[in-house]
């Protein structure tokens, strides 16, 4: 071959590091190969496990586990090549390699949270297995940035920097930059404190009296949450302005209240009693009516063309559309028994007193 080699004017082919270099490529391909059907082998394996980590952690390594073997092969090669011509390997290629398998190494992390969080949502999708989606979306996105600190700092390090140095200078820039970015940093340490105190998580209702914002949390960021309204119109909110602001969370309800105030006619008023106690015993006895909580029927007030009395009492369901079913249903009952009684609602009237009409003739003559 090398005979070949110089009577065609070629030099390369000649090289006697070559074969080498060529047998570590097919040694480096063979093991790539190798490594994807076991890690194929192994993922099929692990997919009949209940465990979901397992899964996760093989696809992660997959392909990172690929670009370290061919980093090692490539370094590995340079290295021959130079022995063979009597040179030392350029000052470069052990810092590049060792940047590449840090860079390796932090991309399976990353990849490795980045499944983790998938297969926690989606195990969270399982009712006996739910999960918070805003906890596991703050700690991805933790770990996330640990990961690309640590490896930024390991790549200083390698490359010979100091790591000590690195972090007071960024101390000291980290200052200027607060300065002139401190509506950024309030609203990250605004979302931080949404992760920590979690006065909401995605998918409930929020509400401010503060501020016109009511919808469903539909993201949770570090600079800005996602508010889809009623109306289904995005509210982007940055996170610094929920520290300042009340924000009511009717998701966490524990019931509805059902609060109405409902009038007879003044004739009515001996049917009042058997009313108010008929209608008392009616929510005791609702099944829909929590009957543990405060529950209140009384004459109320003799109003301006009505007897008033209130009922005050809450629904075991605290879902919207369900509420309204059994308020209305609680209403309809209540009609049910003033007309029962004999009695009838009141409408708002007005009577009107007139002066007889000879009382108005003598008052003429005086």
């Amino acid at each position: 071959m090398d005979d070949l080699a110089r009577q065609l004017g070629l030099s390369f082919p000649a090289q006697p590091w070559l074969p080498q270099v060529l047998t570590v490529f097919i040694v480096v391909l063979a093991v790539n190969l190798g490594a994807y059907y076991v890690l194929r082998h192994i993922e099929r394996l692990a997919a009949r496990t209940s465990a979901s980590w397992d899964d996760a952690l093989i696809k992660a390594a997959r392909r990172p586990a690929t670009l370290m073997l061919w980093v090692a092969g490539i370094a590995y090669a340079v290295r021959i090549a130079h022995q063979h011509g009597g040179t030392a390997a350029p000052d470069f290629v052990q810092p590049a390699r060792d940047v590449l398998f840090i860079l390796a190494f932090a991309w399976f992390l990353l990849r490795l949270i980045g499944n983790a969080a998938k297969t926690a949502l989606a195990r969270g999708a399982v009712p006996e297995a739910a999960v918070d989606r805003t906890t596991v979306d703050a700690l991805s996105k933790l770990g996330r940035v640990t990961v690309v600190i640590l490896a930024v700092l390991a790549i200083l390090q390698t490359l010979g920097f100091s790591v000590a140095g690195v972090l007071t200078f960024g101390g000291i820039g980290g200052i200027a930059v607060g300065f002139a970015a401190k509506d950024m940093l309030a609203n990250f340490f605004g979302g931080l404190t949404i992760y920590l105190d979690r006065p909401f998580v995605v998918g409930e209702w929020i509400r401010s009296p503060d501020k016109d914002i009511e919808g469903t949390v539909e993201y949770i960021g570090w600079r800005h949450t996602r508010v889809r309204a009623f109306n289904k119109n995005p509210i982007y909110v940055p996170n610094a302005l929920f520290t300042t602001i009340v924000v009511e969370n009717p998701t966490r309800m524990t019931n509805r209240r059902i609060k109405e105030t409902i009038g007879i006619r003044y004739q009515d008023l001996d049917k009042m009693a058997a009313i108010v106690a008929e209608v008392k015993a009616m929510l005791q006895a609702h099944p829909e009516i929590d009957t543990d909580a405060t529950l209140i029927v009384n004459f109320n007030q003799f109003g301006a063309s009505s007897l008033d009395f209130f009922i005050y009492t809450f629904t075991k369901t605290t879902q919207w559309v369900r509420y309204h079913e059994v308020k209305q249903d609680v209403l309809l009952k209540i009609a049910a028994i003033i007309r029962a009684r004999g009695a009838e609602l009141a409408l708002p009237t007005r009577t009107l007193h007139l002066a007889p009409p000879e009382t108005a003739t003598s008052k003429d003559n005086a």
